[in-house]
C-alpha cells in the first residue's frame, strides 16, 4: 500500500463501504482520507449525484465547510425541498420520513455553512409547518380525485416548484418517491420538468400510470372522456416509450357500466387506431375469461359482457357459450318456478342477443357447466323446441352424465340424471370403456416433462388451494408499483425467496444435471402488449396502493388476496364432488370405484383418497382396494405416492396385484343366491386372519388394543427353532415343553399346532416384499442413468442426475413399513424375533452395505 500513489488509494478508499479501518493503518493513508477532495468525491462515486448531498449530511465527523463546497460545486444535487427538510430536522420543528439523527451529527457552524451557501441558489424558502415544496406536492396528489372548483393547489403550482426550485424527492426512502408517477398520470405536462431534475419514467410504471388515468374519480361527476384522452394523447408524445396495453384495456372493459367515461375514451382512441392493437380481439379473448370461472354468476359481470357483446360482436364458440351462460344464470330466469313462462322470458333474452336457435351441441356445452345445475328448462327446450322423442332426450342426458364424469364439482348434476334416467350401468360402462388406465396409456417414462405435466381427466383436485395459488401467482409482465421501484445505486441485496432458500438434501455420489434454460424468443412484433386478466381497473389500482413498497414478506400476500379471487374459482359454492357421489352409489369392489381410485391416486386428490380408503372417512369393510398397479403407475410417472397410501398398507390392506384381481371374483346378479351359500368358504387369496380352525375366543385375540398385549408367558424356545424360521409365522419348535399346562396358555398351544399345519404370509409382508421389488427397479434404473451420463460428460463437468419423487418416497416409507412388521412380529412372538430380508435381489445396495474389512497397515 505504501508504494502505491495517492490517486489509486483514493480509488481503494471509494470501494469500501467503511474506509475507517483502512485510515488507521498508516499515516500516509490517514492523511489522505482526511482530504476534503477524496471525502467529497467519495460520497459522489458511492451514491451519485442524486443522493450523495442526502447522504453526505448523515456523515457529520467528515463534513465540514470545505467538502461541502466541493459538493456544491462538482454537481451534487441540492433542491430546495432538500434544504427545507435538513433544517426542520436540525432544529426538530417539524417531523419528516427521516427517523435517524442524519443532520442533527453536523457541528453547528458547519450546518449554518451548509444554510449559507444552499441558500443563495434560491430566492425564497419558506421554513412554516406545511409550506415545504413536499406538502405542496402531496396536497396535489390527494385533491387530483376532486373536482376543478375544489382544488387548492393547481398543477402550475407543481410546475413551479419542480422548473424554478428543482422539486424531486431526493432520497430512496421518502414516499413521495413512489407517488411521482401518480402526478405523471394526473398531468403528463409535469414529465419534461421532472426528466430536467434527473427523472426517469421506467416502463415498468406503465400500466400503474395508465391505470391513474383512466381512474373512475367517485367524487367528481364531469364526463371525463376528453381529458382522459387528452392525457394519454400527451404522455405518449413526451414518452414514445409509454403506451396502453391490453392488461389496462381488459381492466377498462370490466369497468364499462360503472366507468362509462374511460369506456368511451377508449373506444374513441381505438376507432382512429392511435392503440397498438385492436380492440375487439381484445374483448373476445376477455370474454373467453369467463366460460368456466365462478365470476359468471354475478349480476355485475353478465350485465358487463352483455355490453362488451353489444359494441362488439363476436362470432368465437367460446363467446357465444359465455353469453349463453348469462342467459340461462341469471336471476331472472332461476326464479321463475313455471316451465312456460321460464321458457319464454328465456327465448326472449336469446333473441335478444341474436343466438337463436339453439343446437344439440348448445345443449350439452351449457349442460355440463360447472356453474348451471338445473337442466329442466334445457330439456324442456329440446323436446319442445327442437322436436327431440324420449328416445333422443335420454341419449342426450347420457352424453352429458358421461361427459360430467371428468367435471369435479358436477356431482349434483350426475345424482339428478342418473336418478331420473336410471343411467348408472351406463355410467360404469363408459368410465370402464374410457378411462380405465394402465401403463401403456402414459407418456413415455423418457420425457419427464411429460409425466410431470401429465394428469388423469377423472378425480382432479380442483378444490385444492396450492393449485389455486399457483395459478394466482404466475408470472406477469405487468408487474405492481411496488415491484417497480427502481433500484439504488447502493447496490443493495434484494430479499431472497424463501422457496429458493430450503435445502435439499443430495447423495454425496450424485451427479448434477443443469440442463440450458431455453432462451425467450425474441418478439419481433414489437413490445409487449400484456396479459388479459378478469380484474377491474378500480381492484387493480387498489392493490396497487396497498402493496408494499419495500417489504418483500407481504408482496405474496397481496399477490394472491388482493383482488377477487374467489371470481376465478372453477367451481361453485356449494357443489358435490363427483368422486363422492360414485362412492355413494357404487359398491366399493366395483369397476367404477378401481378406476376412479386408480385417477384419484395419479391425481393425488388427498380428499378423495380420505373417503375411498379406510384412513379416512370411510370404514374398514368399504373401503376400496389398493393395488400394486398404483405404485407402478406412479413409479412410471415418477410421482410420490400419497401418503394414504402408505397408511393404508400400515392398517393391513389386503395385497393385490391389479384390480382384475378381486374384480374376477365377482360373480353375475344370476350367483347371488349361490354366493350367500358359499360365503363360508375360504378364499384362493390369503388373508391376514384368524385360522378357520381356531376358537371365536382366539379370533377375538388380534383384536385386542396394541397398546395392551395378551397376557402370555412361555419359556424362550431354542435357537435351533428361531434360526429355522423362513417367513413371519409362528416359529416352529422341536421342543414339546414349550408351552405349559396351564388354561391361560391354551390359545397359544392352538397357535402352534396350526402353525405345523400351514404357514401363512401377512398383507403387509406381501406389500412390503413386492415394495422391495419395485424400489430395486428404481435403483437399477437410477444407476443407468449415472451410466449413460459418465460417457458423455466431461470430466469438469458439473452434473447431477437426481433420483425420482417416487424413489425417494418408496426408500423413506418401505423403512417404516418394515419397522411397523418387526414390532407386530415382536408383539405376538417376543422381543428376540429376527429380522427377515424382503428383497429377492442382491444387488439391493440400499439397505445392504456390508462393511468394508479393513486392511492391516504395513509400515515399510
Amino acid at each position: 500500500m505504501e508504494r502505491l500513489c495517492d490517486e489509486i488509494v483514493e480509488l481503494i478508499i471509494y470501494e469500501l463501504n467503511d474506509p475507517t479501518a483502512l485510515s488507521l493503518t498508516s499515516k500516509r493513508l490517514l492523511r489522505v482520507s482526511r482530504d476534503p477532495y477524496v471525502r467529497a468525491h467519495y460520497f459522489l462515486h458511492r451514491f451519485g449525484h442524486m443522493d450523495a448531498m442526502f447522504w453526505a449530511l448523515g456523515r457529520g465527523k467528515v463534513l465540514n465547510e470545505k467538502v461541502i463546497d466541493i459538493l456544491v460545486s462538482s454537481g451534487a444535487y441540492v433542491s430546495r425541498y432538500l434544504l427545507q427538510v435538513a433544517i426542520h430536522h436540525y432544529f426538530r420543528s417539524a417531523s419528516h420520513f427521516v427517523k435517524t439523527p442524519w443532520v442533527r451529527t453536523i457541528p453547528l457552524p458547519v450546518f449554518t455553512h451548509f444554510m449559507k451557501i444552499t441558500s443563495g441558489l434560491f430566492d425564497e424558502i419558506p421554513l412554516g409547518k406545511n409550506e415545504d415544496d413536499g406538502y405542496i406536492f402531496q396536497s396535489f396528489l390527494k385533491e387530483s380525485r376532486l373536482p376543478p372548483d375544489m382544488k387548492n393547489t393547481k398543477w402550475e403550482d407543481v410546475r413551479e416548484i419542480l422548473d424554478k426550485y428543482k422539486f424531486i424527492p431526493f432520497s430512496m426512502k421518502d414516499p413521495l418517491m413512489a407517488q411521482l408517477p401518480i402526478a405523471l398520470a394526473i398531468e403528463p405536462k409535469l414529465l419534461p420538468y421532472a426528466e430536467a431534475n434527473g427523472f426517469r419514467m421506467d416502463p415498468k410504471y406503465r400500466d400503474f400510470v395508465f391505470r391513474k388515468m383512466f381512474e373512475k374519480q367517485a367524487l367528481n361527476s364531469v364526463d371525463r372522456t376528453d381529458d382522459i384522452i387528452r392525457n394519454v394523447r400527451e404522455l405518449k408524445r413526451l414518452d414514445p416509450r409509454m403506451f396502453l396495453s391490453r392488461t389496462v384495456a381488459a381492466e377498462i372493459c370490466m369497468e364499462a357500466k360503472s366507468n362509462e367515461s374511460a369506456y368511451r375514451a377508449l373506444k374513441s382512441l381505438d376507432r382512429p387506431g392511435e392503440l397498438l392493437f385492436k380492440l375487439a380481439p381484445v374483448v373476445t379473448d376477455l370474454m373467453k375469461l369467463f366460460v368456466k370461472t365462478r365470476s359468471i354468476t354475478t349480476t355485475y359481470t353478465v350485465n358487463v359482457l352483455r355490453q362488451l357483446y353489444a359494441d362488439f360482436p363476436s362470432t368465437d364458440p367460446t363467446v357465444r357459450i359465455v353469453m349463453l351462460l348469462t342467459v340461462f344464470l341469471s336471476d331472472s330466469t332461476l326464479l321463475i318456478t313455471a316451465i312456460p313462462q321460464a321458457l319464454a322470458s328465456m327465448k326472449g333474452k336469446l333473441g335478444a342477443l341474436n343466438l337463436l336457435p339453439l343446437t344439440k351441441e348448445d345443449l350439452i356445452n351449457v349442460m355440463t357447466n360447472p356453474f348451471v345445475e338445473k337442466q329442466t328448462l334445457l330439456l324442456e327446450y329440446a323436446k319442445e323446441d327442437m322436436g327431440m322423442n324420449v328416445k333422443e332426450i335420454k341419449g342426450l342426458v347420457q352424453e352429458v352424465a358421461i361427459k360430467c364424469l371428468e367435471i369435479g364439482s358436477k356431482g349434483k348434476t350426475l345424482r339428478k340424471l342418473a336418478e331420473g334416467h336410471s343411467l348408472h350401468a351406463a355410467l360404469a360402462d363408459a368410465a370402464m370403456q374410457r378411462y380405465k388406465l394402465s401403463l401403456d396409456d402414459l407418456p413415455a417414462a423418457e420425457d419427464e416433462k411429460a409425466c410431470a405435466a401429465y394428469e388423469a381427466p377423472l378425480c382432479r383436485d380442483f378444490s385444492n388451494l396450492k393449485v389455486i395459488r399457483a395459478n394466482t401467482n404466475t408470472p406477469s409482465p405487468n408487474p405492481t408499483l411496488s415491484d417497480s421501484a427502481p433500484s439504488t445505486e447502493l447496490g443493495e441485496p434484494a430479499e431472497a425467496n424463501g422457496a429458493e432458500l430450503e435445502g435439499r438434501e443430495e447423495d454425496a455420489n450424485e451427479i448434477i444435471v443443469e440442463e440450458p434454460e431455453e432462451e425467450a424468443p425474441a418478439n419481433s412484433e414489437g413490445p409487449h402488449l400484456g396479459a388479459i386478466g378478469q380484474d377491474t381497473l378500480s381492484a387493480m389500482i387498489r392493490q396497487d396502493e396497498m402493496a408494499p413498497t419495500r417489504s418483500r414478506r407481504r408482496s405474496y400476500y397481496y399477490s394472491i388476496y388482493g383482488a377477487d379471487t374467489t371470481g376465478k374459482l372453477s367451481y361453485p359454492l356449494e357443489f358435490v364432488p363427483v368422486g363422492k357421489w360414485v362412492k355413494d352409489n357404487y359398491e366399493p369392489n366395483s369397476p367404477m370405484m378401481a378406476v376412479f381410485l386408480t385417477h384419484a391416486v395419479i391425481n393425488s386428490n388427498t380428499t378423495l383418497l380420505h373417503q375411498y380408503l379406510s384412513s379416512g372417512y370411510a370404514s374398514t369393510s368399504t373401503h376400496v382396494p389398493i393395488t400394486l398397479k398404483h405404485f407402478k403407475l406412479l413409479g412410471h410417472l415418477g410421482r410420490a405416492p400419497n401418503w394414504c397410501l402408505y397408511h393404508e398398507i400400515e392398517l393391513g390392506a389386503e395385497f393385490y396385484f391389479s384390480e382384475e384381481d378381486y374384480l374376477s371374483r365377482q360373480v353375475s346378479t344370476s350367483e347371488t343366491k349361490w354366493l350367500s351359500k358359499s360365503r363360508a368358504k375360504p378364499t384362493d387369496i390369503k388373508k391376514e386372519t384368524s385360522p378357520p380352525t381356531l376358537s371365536r375366543s382366539l379370533g377375538l385375540l388380534t383384536q385386542l388394543p396394541s397398546g395392551n398385549p395378551p397376557r402370555v408367558t412361555r419359556r424362550r424356545p431354542r435357537r435351533s427353532a428361531s434360526a429355522t424360521v423362513a417367513s413371519y409365522v409362528i416359529p416352529d419348535s422341536d421342543d414339546e415343553a414349550i408351552v405349559e399346562d396351564d388354561g391361560e396358555n391354551a390359545m397359544v398351544a392352538l397357535l402352534s399346532m396350526q402353525a405345523k399345519k400351514r404357514k401363512v404370509e401377512s398383507n403387509l409382508q406381501r406389500w412390503i416384499k413386492h415394495l422391495s421389488i419395485l424400489l430395486v427397479e428404481e435403483q437399477r434404473k437410477y444407476k443407468d442413468r449415472r451410466r449413460r451420463l459418465d460417457k458423455t460428460a466431461t470430466a469438469d463437468a458439473k452434473r447431477r442426475v437426481t433420483k425420482s419423487e417416487f424413489h425417494k418416497s418408496l426408500t423413506i416409507h418401505l423403512r417404516s413399513l418394515r419397522k411397523v412388521d418387526l414390532d407386530k412380529r415382536k408383539q405376538l412372538y417376543g422381543p428376540d424375533v429376527a429380522e427377515e430380508d424382503y428383497s429377492d435381489d442382491d444387488d439391493d445396495d440400499e439397505y445392504h452395505n456390508p462393511r468394508a474389512s479393513k486392511r492391516r497397515r504395513i509400515n515399510t
